[in-house]
């Protein structure tokens, strides 16, 4: 193998690489399930043909995840199981290159003494929240769900939580379906995008609160809402087959009203509206799309700053955490070389960059507070997961077994790359899912990031799926996934990797078929209660799950 040069600037990698050589692979997701009346999925995005995306767009390689024994669900009668025999995978090694590249290749390892926890029983504070007026048709059936709450948590067991509502649309809609990708929880509310519209619904019964139409469809959303409870949407600038996707809006999803809105301008005669994304750092949000990419402030529309295709290195896209702003640039050179660079949200002033090995492209983030990316080479089929300090400068490489997922979140064929969204962060310790391949179990591994090291891993159970949700009160919250004979669970796990608490226990029943047909949905947690909902919608005119929402 050739040995790419050496980075500008970077230190040395530590020790323990391999590479993970192997055909194309599918990146992480949910296993297939059975046929449901709500479970009906388009075969490709709407506007978007069924086609790979080029390297570093969507997953171009991973590695296939090492078999695993069945294990008992958490929770479930007899203990741990007995111990099992240590297993060392580690990828062919490429130490001699690793040295000259200064970019460390992951070695996987698995530990198949970790600890299976069993999870136990909760009592949560009582969630907050009243009813609010119902708004919707007047049929009275604030559920939405054709009246058939009862039957969902009909023949609950003991132990097991409830279904608080569940909100179906029927929408007949374009041949490839509509977006449905917004979900927000402020407050006592909850709202959700689908097509044309915004619409707010009462986290205790799911009553309509409001509704905001939109001149045209909806096309990118901020995954996150302002601390004041504000989120950042995009739409169509017409309905025809050439319209863009330019016309930028704030909405005050408190009471769903419109706070500005204005078309966003563009960066030069090459700046084409394909498949924006947003992302929002204190009073800045940046409009990614194509190569360029435009900021302004939430509060008034006012433009920061922008930046068109030109010479150097150039900010494809943005990504913010914390807080925090990263850039992801292509450099004009003849190996279009790529680099992370630290930003400032308010100027987009460069305050450092980590310059990639040749070949090399960011294909997932993890954290952008702190700095955590996935780089590989689709050439070569290496990859490391690399740990940036404040300065831009290499701290450490992820080891630890397990498939972990490579351009996750993003499907488009401009479209920027955004955080994974089954990757949190807490301090220092990065909490990442392993990929589950059907009919197996996968795990929660933490990981260290001033070492690289795992920590712990948290295993789902026989054939069960566990994907981290956000950090609170010191714990990770994670869903295990419905299965279509069981309920899934909300699981607390402790930051030492103790065993798990179930904050809530979804009813077996009814209600299992509809939860576990759920596919790549939007999840959260907030005051007590798990919300679950699609991020597209077939919209041929029938009914359709939209919004499931458990709790006490």
């Amino acid at each position: 193998m050739t040995e790419p040069p050496q980075p500008p600037n970077q230190p040395p990698p530590p020790s323990g690489y391999g590479h993970l050589p192997g055909p194309p692979q599918p990146g992480y997701g949910f296993p297939p399930q059975g046929e449901n009346p709500y479970a009906q999925q388009p075969a490709a995005p709407y506007g978007q043909q069924p086609q790979q995306p080029p390297y570093g767009r969507q997953p171009p390689y991973v590695q296939q995840p090492p078999t695993v024994q069945q294990q008992p669900p958490l929770g479930a009668p007899g203990g741990l199981p007995p111990k099992r025999k240590r297993t060392v995978l580690i990828a062919a090694s490429v130490a001699a290159a690793v040295l000259a590249a200064g970019v460390g290749y992951v070695a996987f390892f698995r530990d198949d003494d970790a600890k299976e926890p069993t999870a136990q029983a909760s009592t949560p504070p009582a969630p907050s929240g009243s009813p609010s007026v119902d708004k919707g048709d007047g049929s009275g059936n604030g559920s939405g769900d054709g009246g058939q709450l009862g039957d969902l948590n009909a023949g609950r067991k003991q132990g097991e939580d409830k279904v608080l509502w569940l909100k179906t649309a029927k929408i007949d809609g374009p041949g490839m379906g509509v977006e449905a990708a917004g979900q927000w929880v402020v407050g006592d509310t909850v709202v959700k995008s689908v097509w044309k519209s915004l619409t707010g619904y009462a986290v205790t019964d799911g009553k309509e609160k409001w509704t905001l139409p939109f001149p045209a469809v909806i096309c990118s959303v901020s995954r996150q809402a302002t601390p004041d409870g504000k989120a950042v949407v995009m739409y169509r600038d017409g309905e025809g087959e050439n319209a863009s996707c330019t016309q930028l809006r704030v909405v005050d999803l408190k009471t769903g009203k419109e706070v500005w809105s204005k078309e966003v301008p563009k960066e030069g005669i090459f700046d084409i509206f394909t498949s924006p994304t947003l992302a929002m750092a204190g009073d800045t949000v940046t409009v990614s799309r194509g190569g360029t990419a435009s900021a302004f402030k939430i509060s008034n529309g006012d433009k920061l700053f922008g930046h068109a295709l030109g010479t150097g290195c150039n900010p494809d896209s943005y990504e913010t955490g914390n807080g925090k702003m990263i850039a992801l640039a292509t450099c004009s050179d003849d190996d279009a070389s790529a680099e992370v660079q630290g930003v400032d949200p308010v100027t987009g002033k460069k305050n450092w960059a980590f310059r990639l090995p040749k070949k090399f492209k960011v294909t997932s983030i993890y954290s952008v507070d702190p700095v955590v990316v996935d780089v590989g080479n689709e050439a070569t089929k290496e990859r490391s997961i690399l740990v940036l300090g404040p300065d831009g400068k290499q701290t450490a490489t992820l080891v630890g077994a397990g498939n972990f997922a490579t351009g996750c979140g993003d499907t488009g064929l401009f479209k920027a790359l955004t955080t994974c969204p089954s990757a949190v962060v807490d301090g220092n310790t990065l909490y990442l899912p392993t990929a589950a391949a059907a009919g197996a179990a996968n795990e929660i591994v933490a990981f260290d990031l001033a070492t690289g090291k795992d920590k712990w891993r948290t295993p789902a159970g026989d054939k069960r799926t566990l994907t981290p949700v956000k950090v609170l009160n010191g714990q990770l919250i994670a869903y295990r996934k419905a299965e279509s004979d069981q309920g899934g669970e909300v699981l607390a796990i402790p930051a030492d990797g103790a065993a798990p608490t179930a904050l809530l226990r979804h009813p077996s029943g009814p209600a299992t078929p509809i939860e576990s047909s759920f596919r790549t949905p939007r999840l959260d947690y907030a005051d007590g209660r798990f919300f679950l909902s699609v991020s597209r919608l077939n919209a041929q005119g029938k009914d359709e799950k939209l919004l499931m929402v458990f709790g006490k």
